[in-house]
């Protein structure tokens, strides 16, 4: 196992440029997720840590050795894809084995490699088959697998679930969690998925046009957003967020909507952008009125998007609500739970 140092980097084809001087430390052990929305870099600056992408600028060190001009193949690291990229003419066992062969590891260790990760992931019964006998996810598996025998420093994954049905990514979820658990092995994985990165990392590292936006734990991000983008990308459903400006101590927006402030510097005339997140709004027989546009019972809770003068504001309620579209209700915001961020987008502080 081994650290994992993202110095500096940046990375430009021509005149454009996808990543820009990001830095990013990983400890040895932990598991961190790049999450973003398509197009921000993260593929690209996993690719540079694996040494598929060359490094335009800075360093990147695993181990605190610097790697940018070490080959990817002895960079010690083992990268699972979103494709699974295992051979289809070769059994499962055959491709478990197959880079330990090359290294020409003796074969007694090589046994005993592939058995304890065949054990691990449930494979055991399945290394006689070939990858088209196999589901989705068993293939996911068996990619996991043969990264694990290598034993490397440093576990990269590049959107592995993408692939996956609904269900299958969920326990994929755990079980790729319970494996890090296991194996304490640094690892960096990459997704799309906020709900990927919320549920499975120590870390995350938010990343949008190339730039980090802000790193931390999942409920550090969830809590405590650095800018609006975090505050929206890190939740589902997203943040609610309404524009207005500051009157009279109140918040108001261009249709008359009148909220009550958190502490905050913000001043009076200050045009600002105020955030709560449905969990942190309720049903009410006072508050701001409105007509109940959508009802989405999920089963554990139901998700409401009630229309208040121009705005559509969404609510996620715990209890079964008898609920209606056209219902005239009215909505209750916790403001100790209101985000405040200004003209820019970035966070105002009490």
């Amino acid at each position: 196992m081994s650290s994992v140092q993202i110095r500096n980097v940046s990375k430009s084809y021509a005149q454009t440029s996808i990543i820009k001087d990001i830095t990013v430390d990983i400890p040895d052990g932990e598991f961190v997720i790049l999450v973003g929305p398509s197009g921000c870099g993260k593929s690209t600056l996993l690719r540079m840590i694996a040494g598929l992408e060359d490094i335009t600028a800075g360093e990147i060190e695993i181990g605190n050795n610097v790697i940018n001009d070490v080959a990817p193949k002895a960079r010690d690291i083992a990268m699972v894809f979103q494709n699974y990229a295992l051979y289809p003419h070769m059994t499962i066992r055959e491709n478990m084995e197959f880079a330990l062969s090359l290294k020409k590891v003796p074969k007694p260790q090589i046994d005993t490699k592939v058995m304890r990760a065949a054990e691990i992931l449930g494979l055991k019964d399945l290394l006689t088959r070939y990858p088209r006998q196999l589901s989705g996810g068993q293939r996911q598996r068996v990619a996991m697998g043969r990264a694990i025998v290598r034993d490397p420093k440093v576990f990269l994954f590049d959107e592995p679930l993408s692939n996956l049905d609904a269900k299958l990514r969920v326990q994929m979820r755990a079980e790729i969690k319970a494996l890090h658990q296991r194996l304490k092995t640094t690892t960096v994985y990459v997704t799309h998925d906020q709900v990927e990165a919320m549920t499975m990392a120590d870390r995350i590292v938010v990343m949008r046009s190339g730039v980090v936006e802000q790193t931390g734990t999942p409920l550090e991000l969830y809590d405590d957003p650095v800018n609006i983008f975090v505050a929206q990308f890190i939740g589902s459903p997203a943040m609610n967020v309404l524009e207005g400006e500051i009157k009279d101590g109140a918040f108001e927006t261009s249709d008359g909507i009148r909220l009550a402030m958190p502490a905050s510097n913000a001043v009076d005339g200050q045009k600002i952008s105020y955030g709560i997140r449905p969990e942190h709004i309720r049903l009410s027989d006072q508050g701001v009125a409105g007509t109940i546009h959508v009802v989405e019972p999920t089963g554990a809770s139901t998700e409401v998007i009630v229309q208040a003068g121009a705005q559509q504001i969404a609510l996620t309620a715990h209890e079964r609500l008898i609920s209606r579209p056209g219902q005239q209700v009215r909505l209750a915001i916790d403001t100790a739970k209101v985000c405040l961020f200004d003209a820019d987008g970035l966070r105002l502080r009490g």
